[in-house]
């Protein structure tokens, strides 16, 4: 606590000294490294959720006991936030070099399908984002691709932080709520395509829901996708024309 009686910011992984973030020094016990800690971490999570981890877990998977684990890390927030960044270094960017002149509007693009399909393929990811200072070499690397492409947008500077915020902020929350879907879904031994049939279907049954239903078939109708995937796709899509085009106005009003 603060001299003042608010809790100060999360201390954060990255910001502890030299020789923690590599396990304490000398004697590490169990052959055990960070890397191979935080992958096993990232594949417990994505099997078991957030919910389900603990430092107990963990050390069983790792066939170590919990205080083998602690060698490594203080905290379990200092392990949540190293599966935080690792996940991070799955993204791709399309093309990391600036000074090629590539389009920015197919940059752009290209890193927020990157960012989506990661919240979907973690589900736990979304509710460690902005939990944590996020500031690993990861999660800087995208931020920085992140800047750079809307810096070559044309915007001006003070216009910049809106803009990245108005378009991962959406992929935020589609991803979220797919991986939901998805994770909703798999819980219940259905394929998304039938869970979304079975679940609309029930809905057109309650008292006066089957008009707002219909209303949304109609909608999705007119669409188009065949299947779960095609419609999250289209929807996704055309949300980023938007977007963008929303930018290239912005940036020709000058």
């Amino acid at each position: 606590m603060t001299e003042t009686g608010r809790q100060g910011p999360r201390a954060s992984v990255w910001l502890a000294g030299e020789d923690r973030r590599g396990g304490r020094r000398g004697g590490q016990p169990s052959g055990l490294d960070r890397e191979r800690i935080t992958a096993v971490t990232v594949r417990l999570l994505d099997a078991e959720g957030l919910a389900k981890f603990s430092m107990r877990r963990l050390a069983a998977e790792l066939n170590v006991t919990a205080m083998s684990v602690y060698w490594y890390v203080d905290t379990k927030d200092e392990l949540l936030e190293l599966a935080l960044d690792a996940v991070f270094g799955e993204l791709r960017d399309p093309d990391p070099d600036p000074e090629t002149g590539a389009d920015w509007r197919a940059r752009l693009r290209a890193l927020a399908r990157e960012n989506r399909r990661l919240l979907v393929r973690h589900p736990w990811l979304s509710q460690l984002t902005g939990t944590y200072l996020n500031i690993g070499p990861h999660s800087m690397a995208f931020s920085r691709s992140v800047q750079e492409v809307m810096r070559q947008s044309g915007l001006p500077p003070h216009r910049l932080t809106g803009a990245i915020s108005a378009v991962f902020q959406f992929v935020y929350g589609y991803g979220t709520i797919e991986g939901h879907l998805l994770a909703r879904a798999a819980a219940t031994g259905r394929n998304p395509d039938d869970y979304f049939r079975d679940s609309m279907e029930a809905a057109a049954e309650l008292p006066h829901r089957a008009d707002v239903i219909e209303e949304s078939r109609a909608i999705m109708s007119a669409r188009g996708g065949d299947t779960v995937e095609e419609m999250l796709d289209r929807d996704f899509e055309f949300a980023l024309d938007l977007l963008v085009a929303g930018i290239e106005a912005m940036v020709e009003r000058g």
